[in-house]
């Protein structure tokens, strides 16, 4: 796997998602939640998962993609997208059970429309006449992101390397973060409060070296010679934060792809 820099990531999901599939009965479906600033591999995460468990990846007439923009763009019909979405996945589960469900954007959900799916995710046996235990959630959002960014700032202040971070305290700062935001999916949310979510992954931002990791497979990727003065040259490209310091890249990696073209 070509995920860089996120130990906790690598640590929680592949043991998580190894258990629940080794589960021949699991009590409950399999519910993550994956949090962190833009470019530090949720995406690439959850769709590396999706390759490995279905055969035609997120092509896969099993799997559904829901994003806040393109199914629920208008607050007026929310009551609508309501029922739209509770039908949606009652009727998907009744065809696979083992269907998986990718919540996009989270950050950008109407508040109180994702509760509608508490009576899936929870462990009761049946819903809706459902049977509905071994689906997955997941759940992508850049909400928490500042929290993760402040934690892991504070840990490198402490000359701490970033495999010492406390997995409780910050799972403890997401959720206490994104229930508390009137602009997060998850205001106020009884899947929080229940505390359904089997499994809350922060993603860290990226330092100079994870960013020069990133070129090195996208040239690989691409097959591209790796010539160390276009890693070099792409890494140094990208804005880094904090201003005097500049540790970690503003952007992650999500525009390291882009860039190579321009220092070939």
């Amino acid at each position: 796997m070509n995920l860089v820099g996120q130990p906790l990531v690598k640590q929680q999901v592949m043991k998580g998602v190894r258990e629940f599939l080794e589960n021949q009965n699991p009590m409950k479906p399999l519910v993550m939640s994956f949090h962190g600033w833009t470019g530090t591999g949720k995406t690439y995460v959850s769709s590396m998962l999706i390759r490995h468990l279905f055969r035609d990846g997120l092509r896969s007439p099993y799997v559904h993609q829901f994003s806040p923009i393109a199914h629920f763009p208008h607050h007026e019909q929310i009551e609508q997208y309501k029922e739209n979405l509770k039908h949606w996945i009652q009727g998907n589960l009744t065809k696979c059970g083992r269907s998986a469900f990718l919540f996009d954007e989270m950050d950008k959900m109407h508040p109180g429309l994702i509760d509608v799916i508490m009576p899936f995710l929870g462990p009761s046996w049946v819903v809706y006449g459902t049977n509905y235990r071994k689906a997955i959630f997941i759940f992508i959002s850049n909400a928490g992101g500042e929290q993760i960014k402040e934690m892991t700032l504070d840990l490198w202040h402490a000359h701490k390397d970033r495999e010492e971070i406390s997995l409780q305290d910050m799972e403890s700062a997401i959720s206490k973060a994104i229930f508390e935001n009137p602009q997060s999916g998850f205001w106020k949310s009884g899947i929080i409060n229940e505390h359904l979510i089997d499994f809350v992954v922060p993603f860290l931002p990226l330092k100079h070296h994870h960013v020069k990791q990133c070129v090195i497979n996208e040239l690989i990727q691409q097959g591209l010679e790796v010539r160390q003065d276009v890693v070099e040259e792409v890494a140094d490209s990208i804005p880094y934060f904090p201003e005097e310091e500049k540790i970690f890249s503003s952007t992650g990696c999500k525009t390291v792809a882009s860039r190579i073209s321009f220092f070939l």
